[in-house]
């Protein structure tokens, strides 16, 4: 299936702390979430271990919320979260 990642999407992205490889990274391997208004949502825990807005963060979790169009997955925006999730390095693979 091909990806398109509007761009809305990639700039809420980055603005929230994730780039468009891992918007991908997450459309292929995350899991699935629940997502409003008819739409599907991924989501995937990644290690960060550096800090953010003068907090030091383990994990980040990015969200992509998308729609598929015919044999297209077309993102609708990326949500980044910051913790600890509790995931360990190899379950991220």
């Amino acid at each position: 299936m091909k990806v398109r990642i509007d761009p809305h999407t990639l700039e809420r992205a980055k603005e929230r702390g994730a780039n468009e490889e891992e918007i991908k990274d997450v459309l292929g391997g995350g899991f699935p979430i629940e997502a409003k208004c008819g739409r599907l949502g991924r989501a995937k825990v990644f290690t960060f271990n550096r800090m953010r807005s003068g907090r030091f963060y383990e994990q980040k979790r990015v969200e992509v919320i998308y729609t598929i169009k015919g044999d297209t997955i077309v993102t609708v925006t990326a949500y980044v979260f910051y913790g600890n999730w509790g995931v360990k390095d190899e379950d991220l693979l």
